[in-house]
């Protein structure tokens, strides 16, 4: 019989130990032969009193059992104590699976971790090696594994082996070592995980009472503290995750250009989230890979090979578009992809995939994958995964959404400008415009050029205050009110005056400022003459590189009934050019607070140093370059005279 200590009641078969055996260090313990001596560095002197015992028998006996009890309690508060400082469950490996190889009879202690029907390893102790040895496995058992998972609170249950799925890792071991009996306790752990305690016996006596209990206390111990550690780590995974993601939101807004945006996701996520992430977007053609990034830079074009081509993970991504649902893939989900055991090269060190829909205002824009080179880092990541795709998400939709409408808005601008520049005898001409404004609303800079029947040009450049639908209709109508007037033979003072009363009456409030310039043959060159309502004073760039300022103030158009233009005239000779440009040019800003006016003269001798077709596409890439700050647009048209005859 057994009593409720596991110890006996005087009505087994034990032989009782000498006095000077215990004095010795000597205790019996039944092994699969039948009793035999082991050392007192357990949990104390086994003794078992035969039928008949004498009182000192009795009484030695209890002393034995109290002694095996105040060591059991030691070390169980001690567990306690490495379980309060635990960072993780496996800390309490050895200290648990010593505690359990020391009671008696014990031949092995197994213990395994689970994931549903998933087995990620398993640990072990045995008599032969007391040394624990821990083998990742990473296998799916479906049914057979997932049948163990506790239903309830922990509770202990007792096999024959032999009964027991020969095939199975712990079965294995267990049976290796000449087991024929074990007592399992499974307990839940975090992340949807569980995990099996066993101790294997070769004679079912030794599971009793007091084995079970003792079993139980110390697997109650460890989902203890794993619940405490996967609190823990859950705050502290919220207070980075929310850190990362406000970071993340930071670097991935910080640009409206799609392209750097995509480059951008990739980058914020290897190697912070996961050792590679792709990008696919859905477009008109089908999904395309357009973004990835790889921690080992000698994994870069494997990776981007497999995004592009690989047709089952293709398909992984089309279910997930199709579903707009997280897809995570590990173990068996990885069979027949690049990715996994089972793949070759690179694709080998990857243990799980996730996926996650990229959905920005109702729609599905593409996907978010990540490959880990670890499988744990898949698991309970899906709220976070999810927070980050939607930020993603969110800043791609912005992108395109922005260079959508900023392609509409440059295609509404030029077609206030004139397609081309006409080609005048004797004249370069040459023209540029670049939109400054981030919001991305139409400007009012305008330019034109219409030819003279007698030979030379009319050149005409203007700029309407503000910006947006207004602006534009006021654009359109001052560059084909001056352009009609000239073309009919008007003159300029004629036409700025009829487009001033047209402005009049439109009763809008915004002002307009122009500048046209004649350019007629005179010899070997020409002879110009410019009228201002306003507008920034144009450079002469000589030949030789020197520049001069031709001063010509006037009124604004819109405003008054009468005004006055500022007029003056000039000749080009040939290698000499006429710059004109509004105030988006002058205005422009540098980081420093710098305006780029202070520095027009130089860069107009500068790049009037190169070819006339591309004067002004060089100076206002020029302002551009030098800007920091400047919402206005940017317009320059350059005449440059060239030899007659």
């Amino acid at each position: 019989m057994t009593g409720e200590d596991g110890r006996g009641d005087g009505c087994g078969g034990r032989p009782l130990a000498s006095s000077s055996e215990r004095h010795q260090g000597r205790a019996w313990r039944r092994s699969v032969a039948g009793w035999h001596s082991v050392s007192q560095d357990g949990p104390g002197p086994t003794v078992v009193i035969r039928d008949g015992g004498s009182a000192v028998e009795q009484h030695e006996g209890m002393a034995s059992r109290q002694a095996d009890d105040g060591w059991w309690s030691g070390r169980l508060h001690e567990l306690w104590r490495v379980a309060e400082n635990a960072q993780d469950v496996t800390g309490l490996a050895d200290s648990l699976y010593d505690m359990l190889l020391r009671m008696p009879g014990v031949l092995a202690v197994v213990g395994t971790r689970w994931s549903g029907g998933l087995l990620h390893y398993l640990r072990s102790v045995t008599v032969a090696e007391p040394t624990s040895s821990l083998v990742e496995i990473e296998r799916n058992y479906g049914e057979s594994g997932a049948a163990g998972a506790p239903a309830g609170d922990p509770a202990v249950t007792v096999h024959e082996v032999s009964e027991l799925d020969g095939a199975m890792p712990h079965v294995q071991v267990l049976a290796a070592v000449g087991t024929r009996n074990l007592a399992e306790c499974a307990v839940p752990l975090g992340q949807d995980g569980w995990a099996s305690f066993m101790v294997g016996t070769a004679d079912r006596d030794a599971i009793d009472v007091t084995l079970r209990t003792r079993l139980k206390q110390v697997a109650e111990v460890a989902m203890v503290s794993d619940r405490r550690i996967t609190a823990r780590r859950a705050d502290e995974v919220r207070q980075v995750s929310d850190a990362f993601l406000a970071e993340a939101s930071l670097q991935m807004d910080s640009s409206l250009d799609v392209k750097s945006t995509l480059e951008r996701v990739a980058r914020t996520a290897v190697p912070a989230i996961a050792e590679g992430c792709v990008l696919h977007l859905s477009l008109p053609e089908g999904l395309k890979s357009v973004s990835f990034a790889h921690m080992d830079a000698g994994d870069q074009q494997w990776l981007g090979k497999v995004a592009a081509e690989d047709a089952w993970l293709t398909e992984s991504l089309r279910q997930v578009l199709g579903s707009g649902q997280a897809l995570a893939l590990k173990g068996e989900g990885l069979r027949g992809g690049p990715f996994g055991p089972a793949s070759s090269g690179a694709g080998r060190a990857v243990r799980a995939i996730s996926v996650n829909p990229l959905k920005a205002r109702g729609r599905v824009l593409g996907t978010l994958t990540f490959l880990y080179h670890r499988a744990v880092v898949a698991e309970g990541a899906s709220q976070f995964l999810a927070g980050l795709a939607d930020r993603a998400a969110l800043a791609i939709d912005s992108s395109t959404l922005y260079e959508q409408r900023r392609r509409h808005v440059v295609s509404l601008q030029r077609h206030l400008l004139p397609r081309e520049l006409p080609l005048v005898p004797g004249i370069t001409l040459s023209a540029a415009y670049e939109v400054g404004d981030v919001s991305l609303d139409v400007g009012g800079d305008f330019y034109d050029a219409v030819p003279r029947p007698q030979g030379g040009v009319t050149l005409l450049l203007g700029d309407v205050c503000g910006r947006g639908a207004e602006a534009a209709a006021l654009t359109g109508l001052a560059r084909h009110t001056l352009r009609t007037l000239l073309e009919d033979g008007s003159t300029p003072e004629h036409a700025l005056e009829r487009l001033n009363q047209a402005l009049v009456r439109e009763g809008t409030s915004r002002f307009v400022t122009a500048l046209v310039a004649v350019l007629v043959p005179d010899g070997w060159g020409f002879r110009a003459r410019y009228w201002s309502a306003g507008h920034p004073a144009p450079l002469m760039r000589r030949a030789d590189g020197t520049v001069e300022e031709l001063l010509a103030h006037g009124d604004l158009l819109g405003v008054l009934e009468d005004i006055e233009y500022g007029s003056g005239s000039v000749r080009l000779a040939p290698g000499d050019a006429l710059v004109m440009f509004t105030d988006g040019v002058t205005e422009a800003r540098a980081a420093d607070g710098m305006f780029f006016e202070s520095r027009l003269r130089d860069e107009v001798v500068r790049q009037g140093a190169g070819g006339a077709q591309r004067f002004a596409e060089r100076l206002a890439e020029a302002v551009v370059d030098f800007r920091a700050t400047g919402a206005d647009d940017i317009a320059v048209l350059v005449a440059r005279a060239e030899s007659i005859g």
